[in-house]
């Protein structure tokens, strides 16, 4: 997003796409009975005091130190002060607006500081500019320069009994980083299930191993608890080349261990995590496609139906404009003007409905604006086009 500060004229700004992690410790606990259920919304100022939505971690259920999946990734330009704010909220409803929901705290700063840093942690702050408790949030930036994917299919065999019969078992993948292990992966959670097939899922090659197939990576296997507090089954450590050596014919096996039952005697492992399929691909970008060739073709369709309102009228979305415009051909050129330069004949098909034409003057829910069937392309540009064709 080249937002929050100034272009200079004639200036070619460079965009780097940046990739942001989010967790945070010792958030506030605003449910009596269990604990926070965390989201962090991030939003971007635009000028002033405007500051826009730009997405959503996940939501956490019963966690005050919750490491979020769900990344967002940013265009970062060297040259402008792009400021940046992170909401924390305890979600207690299934409502999309956040404005009912408890408030946790937020950093407001700048991407600069965070690219600058790559690993910054800062405390948490409530409206009124107070400390949110001990609340912190950690943010790590990492340039997005591989677009690799791992494409994974995983299952489990023989897990633990963690309650009674039987466990509710899900996986996290972590990559070893200069500050530790970082959570790379969450799948989801398969309930009453000791021999689970977890969907299919995958991994950006840079989240899971910085792109190198042998840099290690952590497997933890837990059973899940709605309390928050799961329960390890087991965890292996491996590379990516290891995982990739797995087939549905001859899957990757990895034992899972539990170390508090390593003293046990006769102990052997919590269970077999199986990797039946491992796949690296690049994961194409929209410029590629653009670049690799790939036409846009773009349709224009007018109502002209009563429902508008009285051409003559201003407030009809149809309202015949002395400064030749309308609401219909704002719209025609918002979109049109983008979409023409990836469509190389710049023809552009124009179809109304809902309008008496002529020889019969009976109403027809689809005609080319130029009565000509056959060929119901308008060539030129586009706000030529609309006009005439209008």
């Amino acid at each position: 997003m080249a937002l929050g500060g100034a272009l200079m004229p004639g200036a070619t700004h460079w965009a780097t796409k940046v990739e942001l992690t989010i967790s945070c410790d010792n958030l506030l606990d605003m449910d009596v009975f269990s604990k926070s259920d965390p989201l962090c919304a991030l939003y971007i100022n635009t000028t002033g005091s405007h500051w826009y939505e730009f997405g959503r971690t996940e939501m956490i259920l019963n966690c005050l130190n919750p490491k979020f999946t769900k990344r967002f990734v940013i265009d970062y330009y060297f040259e402008m002060v792009q400021r940046l704010k992170f909401c924390v909220y305890d979600i207690d409803n299934n409502t999309y607006d956040l404005s009912d929901d408890d408030f946790l705290g937020e950093l407001e700063c700048t991407l600069g500081q965070i690219v600058s840093n790559r690993h910054m942690t800062r405390s948490l702050l409530l409206k009124n500019g107070r400390p949110a408790g001990r609340g912190t949030i950690t943010i790590c930036a990492e340039e997005i320069t591989d677009t690799r994917v791992a494409n994974l299919e995983v299952s489990g065999r023989r897990l633990d009994k963690k309650f009674l019969w039987w466990s509710d078992p899900f996986l996290e993948f972590f990559s070893q980083t200069e500050a530790g292990w970082q959570l790379a992966h969450r799948t989801e959670v398969i309930n009453n299930n000791l021999n689970p097939t977890w969907r299919p899922f995958r991994i950006s090659m840079r989240s899971l191993c910085g792109g190198d197939v042998e840099k290690p990576i952590r497997v933890d296997c837990y059973d899940h608890h709605v309390s928050g507090s799961h329960d390890l089954i087991g965890s292996f450590k491996t590379t990516l080349a290891e995982l990739q050596t797995g087939t549905y014919l001859t899957p990757a096996e990895f034992e899972c261990i539990n170390p508090k039952k390593l003293k046990k005697k006769g102990y052997q492992n919590s269970g077999v995590i199986c990797i039946k399929r491992c796949q690296v691909e690049k994961e194409f970008t929209f410029l590629d496609y653009i670049m690799g060739g790939c036409q846009i073709n773009f349709t224009i369709a007018i109502d002209f139906t009563g429902s508008n309102g009285d051409p003559t009228n201003p407030q009809s979305l149809h309202y015949i404009n002395p400064e030749g415009y309308n609401e219909y051909l704002t719209a025609i050129w918002a979109v049109g003007n983008v979409i023409q330069d990836y469509d190389s004949n710049k023809k552009f098909p124009v179809f109304g409905f809902g309008a008496q034409i002529p020889p019969s003057w009976h109403v027809s829910h689809e005609f080319p604006v130029n009565f000509n069937p056959e060929n119901p392309f308008c060539e030129g540009k586009l706000m030529l086009i609309t006009i005439l064709c209008y």
